[in-house]
């Protein structure tokens, strides 16, 4: 059976995995959705009681029955390499690629469903309470007035992005500010606006769940640093995981149903982890290198499991 991998052409993190499954002996077909329609062709049929299906990228074809499990890493948007592109085409050829693959028996890493509700940040916080993860006094609001009242309240605040990465082009990563309580709120009206209590650290934590596996890597800090995106003070080490985090990871992942997710917390001088939020196509790359975890290795053994013997959902 055969390992499909949904990713771009350059993609150093998703090598090393793809490399792993050749060492396996597993076969796999890697492609680009964004090649689709062109380098791409597709094709499946309901009739009958059954469902046939393949793919063909290059000279190779796979048989849609033959997929043990999908690996969505990191895919071009369909029809983006197309001769003539329109929106029209992109969601044709998405809706026919997605909806054809999950019409199969495949296990995912992550299922499209599962991974588009789990990018949305207020629900990660809902989950993460609750899970029972440590999680920062948080306010999402258009209300200046109640913006006012949760930093009289809390005091030492940061704001951030609500969704993330700004839509530009191209995208442009909008870090995590500090910010006064005396600060004017009246902007907050004009867009919903996410504030957040401080969490004065001593390191920063990137917890990775591979299935019911873990890889905790842990990086020391400056209790005042803010967004540890944009510093480069020290390298990650591996990093035991307590107990309650541990039980609150494994709620965390069935409640949302992901097959993987990295996790990143703030560690306070008391060796609490403080939930930030949980990234279900999170890099992992930087963390292995550093600490020679064998994130990749755990990912192929997932990939490559018999999907009639696995939950089509993790165990964790």
């Amino acid at each position: 059976m055969t390992v499909l991998v949904l990713t771009c052409e350059e993609d150093l993190t998703a090598d090393m995995v793809v490399s792993t499954l050749h060492d396996l002996g597993v076969p796999l077909v890697r492609l680009d959705p964004a090649d689709l329609p062109g380098s791409i062709a597709l094709s499946a049929d309901y009739t009958g009681d059954g469902f046939h299906g393949y793919l063909k990228t290059g000279e190779r074809v796979v048989s849609l029955g033959s997929l043990r499990s999908v690996w969505v890493r990191r895919p071009g948007t369909p029809g983006t390499r197309a001769e003539e592109r329109s929106t029209w085409l992109t969601a044709e050829a998405e809706q026919a690629l997605y909806g054809m693959l999950t019409s199969t028996r495949a296990r995912w890493m992550n299922h499209p469903a599962a991974a588009a509700q789990a990018r949305y940040k207020p629900w990660q916080l809902h989950i993460a309470q609750r899970s029972g993860f440590t999680v920062p006094a948080t306010l999402i609001t258009t209300f200046p007035s109640v913006a006012r009242q949760f930093a009289a309240t809390h005091r030492d605040l940061v704001v951030k992005s609500v969704s993330g990465k700004h839509p530009g082009d191209p995208p442009m990563v909008l870090p995590t500010t500090r910010i006064s309580p005396d600060a004017d709120f009246s902007a907050v009206a004009a867009g919903p606006t996410l504030l957040q209590q401080h969490v004065s650290k001593q390191a920063d934590i990137r917890l990775t769940c591979v299935g019911g596996h873990l890889f905790a890597a842990r990086k020391e800090a400056d209790p005042d640093e803010v967004d540890s995106r944009f510093t480069e003070n020290s390298s990650w080490k591996p990093a035991e995981v307590p107990d309650r985090v541990r039980r609150s990871v494994a709620a965390y992942m069935t409640s949302t149903q992901l097959a993987y997710g990295a996790f990143d917390f703030a560690e306070d001088r008391d060796g609490t982890w403080w939930f930030l939020e949980c990234n279900q196509g999170g890099q992992f790359g930087f963390i292995q290198l550093d600490t020679d975890q064998p994130i990749a290795q755990a990912i192929a053994a997932w990939l490559a499991a018999d999907p009639l013997t696995c939950h089509s959902w993790p165990a964790v």
